[in-house]
């Protein structure tokens, strides 16, 4: 439709308006127009929000789109009325519906009025309320599970386990469904594999450094370390005096380059995680407020303490499968040794896309479910968002299957995953691997007061506040009695159905069925066949688990030559100079080489320039991918998308052939650097002569730049490190720049016009450090790729000075100005 009138919404605040409830909460009167002027702006950035996070700019495009699937409504309901939609599993029909209105209106008009009657009783859509919406997570269960890790009690896990299975009847689908149990294939259950190796596939759930504290992350780390588990950085970066004990995170998550992600953090991990979504609110990024941002959180995120870190979904840097490709092969060379995985959400046409992913060489796949994930989530991305990993899991299965893929990658599934039977169910449906993180949360002391954003956790979980962390009371033990009661329960389910090892159990779904009894009325309509389907009818040749590996073609990698002739340097610390002809298929270029420094000599590395790449053609995609300190590459020609993403150290100039220079090419007029150089890079130095494409220093957290010229979308979120431009940029240029600062020569008066002003403010070059600074990076540009524009503009200094634009981020700038006045009162 062209247009809504929500005359209800109208109605029901001009009479709150005129019962005095919003004076009363505004402290100060508006009028029934205000009101509603205020409540249609809301609105409107509300539907903003959505069409962002669906990656959708434009309201022609998202009229008539629809992005979404009907979950639970029977073909009669959506065929009348959201036709066209689609919907897999039946359910409610206009009876079922009918049943909810008689209720809301007798809620709304009691027969007997009461005082307590005349009140709208809160239903708990958000918060639990005893006689209200059902969710996973009560008190009794929740009071089990800490008993049952706290004492290692079977009796009280047990209980909690049959709570939350009851739970599960009224809120998922895998409430819907019983195992099939044949008495006649059952087995002793000695003769099923030990706890000890189901807890192997555990792993808790990417919970950043910053979102809880280091005490839970740290504790969550030891604990899985223990099992034999894996747990997950999250975004956030990790303490590198952690990668030398037992509190490492073996999962590295990367969230295409976020925060801290350097050479040596991917070096020391098992698996590095691609965010490409969060199943609890997919299309929406994390956001950590300025005041949770400690100068421990912004050491490992390479950022400035105080000053708050947007996280938008990936739009701005995988567009494509190729793109996700290319991610995967930087992630691969960085840790050669481990594997990738791709974290993907549950939605419709999941299988297509994680089909996808195994072609683009993932050694793993997560599927997250809608439920769980962060409970500093608006409540816009808590409900109506994000489907059950049951639906997600058994497409995803059923596809790879299909297509005989499923043998090359491990799967993943999470979403409130809480107990053996849950865990069951999800083997069953294709997972061999299971992620958690509410319940080990629980079992360290949370107690869901869902104030995760505001730094006010009474447990010192989800809080950087050292007064409130004292309180925390987890211990490692806690999650480790947890995940072994958790196994036990699911040996018992295994030997029932006749299983000695939980492999040959994987995506055998001939043993669930649809559980009849007791079904709410709005259930009785589901049909749940899609995804009880056996995917081995789909392809019976295909495997339906892992059982090869991907091959990624590290070994004809030009960085096995590199390596071999820098043995000297990474043994010894001897300088060496390396010279190769590269051709643009040569991706990733140096990335193996730092791997090699990273795990010899940590985040320090080598002395600046104690291997220095002379190399002469063109440098493929991700050139220098976190190119570690004390390498220099030299490119004596130009170089593809992506070229120093991630930059760790290391130094990186590209610049044109001396001959082409002599037959009169201009490098300032052209561009040498392909899309999305220095993305995410942490810390270094980088020299372009020439011209850059779009999305120049997105992400960048320490990296010095100097390039005589870029495209749209430069330094977007830039959180810190220094950009130099002597030449133009083009259009919305800081687009969510909270950091670091950006100098544009701009002689002729276009910038301001193209700078996105929401988070910085432009000013001149006044004080003599600064001239001076400028004139250091514009020299080292100079010296690096002998650049005639950098020349000419320090020839003329004391004028030219003058017409460079600082960028400097407001945020950034009031921590700056409030450390100086702090030091000068110490003083």
């Amino acid at each position: 439709c062209d247009g809504v009138c929500p005359y209800m919404a109208y109605e029901a605040i001009c009479k709150m308006n005129a019962d005095g409830m919003v004076e009363a909460m505004a402290k100060q009167e508006f009028t029934d127009d205000e009101i509603i002027q205020n409540y249609r702006k809301a609105a409107a950035k509300g539907l903003l929000k959505v069409m962002s996070k669906m990656g959708i700019s434009t309201l022609q495009s998202y009229k008539g789109a629809q992005v979404f699937e009907a979950v639970g409504l029977a073909d009669e309901v959506v065929d009348r009325c959201f036709t066209g939609t689609t919907t897999r599993i039946q359910g409610s029909d206009f009876e079922a519906i009918y049943r909810d209105l008689e209720r809301f209106h007798e809620d709304a008009f009691p027969p007997h009025t009461t005082e307590e009657s005349i009140l709208v009783r809160s239903d708990g859509q958000f918060h639990y309320r005893d006689g209200g919406e059902a969710h996973l997570n009560t008190p009794g269960t929740m009071v089990n599970l800490q008993v049952a890790a706290r004492t290692n009690s079977r009796e009280a896990y047990k209980e909690f386990a049959r709570l939350t299975n009851e739970q599960n009847q009224k809120v998922t689908l895998r409430g819907q469904l019983k195992f099939k149990f044949d008495p006649s294939k059952a087995i002793p259950l000695d003769e099923v594999e030990p706890a000890s190796e189901i807890v192997k596939r555990f792993a808790t759930g990417a919970m950043s450094l910053g979102s809880i504290s280091q005490e839970a992350h740290e504790t969550l780390a030891v604990a899985m370390n223990s099992l034999g588990g894996r747990s997950n950085t999250g975004e956030g970066g990790e303490d590198p005096k952690r990668f030398l004990d037992n509190r490492r995170s073996s999962i590295k998550q990367v969230a295409s380059g976020r925060f801290g992600v350097t050479s040596h953090y991917l070096a020391n991990s098992d698996q590095i995680q691609i965010k490409m979504a969060q199943g609890a609110k997919p299309g929406e990024g994390g956001e950590l407020p300025g005041f949770k941002v400690s100068e421990y959180i912004a050491e490992n995120r390479h950022t400035t303490p105080g000053v708050g870190l947007i996280s938008p979904p990936p739009h701005h840097d995988i567009y494509s499968i190729e793109d996700l490709a290319q991610l995967i092969h930087d992630l691969k060379k960085a840790q050669p040794t481990g594997e990738v995985s791709v974290k993907l959400v549950s939605e419709v046409g999941v299988g297509v896309v994680a089909a996808g992913v195994a072609k683009a060489l993932s050694d793993h796949i997560t599927i997250s479910g809608h439920d769980g994930g962060t409970g500093a989530a608006a409540w816009t991305g808590v409900k109506g968002c994000g489907l059950p990993w049951e639906l997600g899991l058994a497409e995803t299965q059923q596809t790879l299957v299909l297509n005989g893929l499923r043998d090359r990658v491990k799967v993943q599934t999470d979403g409130q995953l809480k107990t053996g039977r849950d865990v069951a169910i999800a083997c069953l449906l294709g997972a061999e691997e299971f992620g958690f993180a509410t319940a080990p949360l629980v079992t360290m002391g949370c107690i869901m007061m869902r104030k995760c954003h505001l730094n006010t956790c009474p447990v010192g979980i989800a809080t950087q506040d050292e007064e409130l962390r004292r309180k925390f009371t987890g211990q490692p033990e806690h999650v480790i009695n947890y995940f072994f009661l958790l196994a036990e329960e699911v040996r018992e389910i295994m030997a029932k159905l006749g299983y000695r090892k939980m492999e040959d159990m994987i995506g055998q779904t001939q043993h669930l069925e649809v559980n009849r009894k007791g079904q709410h009325y709005k259930s009785r309509g589901l049909d749940l066949s899609p995804l009880l389907t056996p995917a081995s009818e789909l392809n019976p040749s295909a495997g339906i688990r892992n059982l090869t590996t991907q091959y990624h073609g590290l070994d004809i990698a030009i960085d096995n030559k590199l390596i071999a002739a820098a043995k000297d340097a990474l043994e010894n610390k001897k300088p060496v100079v390396i010279s190769e002809k590269i051709e643009n298929t040569d991706r990733t270029l140096g990335t193996m080489l730092s791997y090699e420094v990273s795990k010899r000599y940590g985040a320090e590395g080598l002395p600046d320039d104690t291997i220095t790449l002379n190399l002469e053609g063109k440098g493929g995609q991700s050139f220098g991918f976190t190119l570690a300190k004390g390498i220099t590459a030299n490119v004596i020609g130009d170089a593809n998308d992506y070229t120093g993403k991630g930059l760790s150290g290391g130094k990186i100039a590209v610049f044109p052939k001396p001959e082409v220079l002599e037959d009169g090419f201009v490098a300032e007029e052209h561009v040498v650097v392909g899309n999305v150089c220095l993305y995410g890079a942490t810390s270094g130095k980088a020299f372009f002569r020439g011209k850059a494409g779009e999305r120049f220093c997105v992400r960048n957290s320490g990296a010095l730049a100097v390039v005589e010229g870029v495209g749209d979308h430069g330094c977007e979120y830039m959180t810190g490190g220094v950009m130099v431009c002597l030449g133009e940029t083009g259009r919305n240029f800081a687009a969510g720049m909270s950091g670091g600062l950006a100098y544009v020569y701009d002689p002729e008066g276009k910038f301001p016009a193209r700078c996105n002003m929401g988070l910085v403010g432009l000013e001149s070059i006044d004080s003599e450090a600064e001239k001076e600074e400028i004139f250091g990076y514009i020299q080292e540009h100079v010296t690096a790729t002998g650049s005639s524009l950098g020349a000419k503009m320090l020839e003329n200094w004391d004028a030219n000075y003058k017409n460079f634009v600082k960028v400097y981020p407001h945020d950034y700038k009031r921590v700056v100005e409030e450390r100086a006045r702090a030091a000068a009162e110490a003083a």
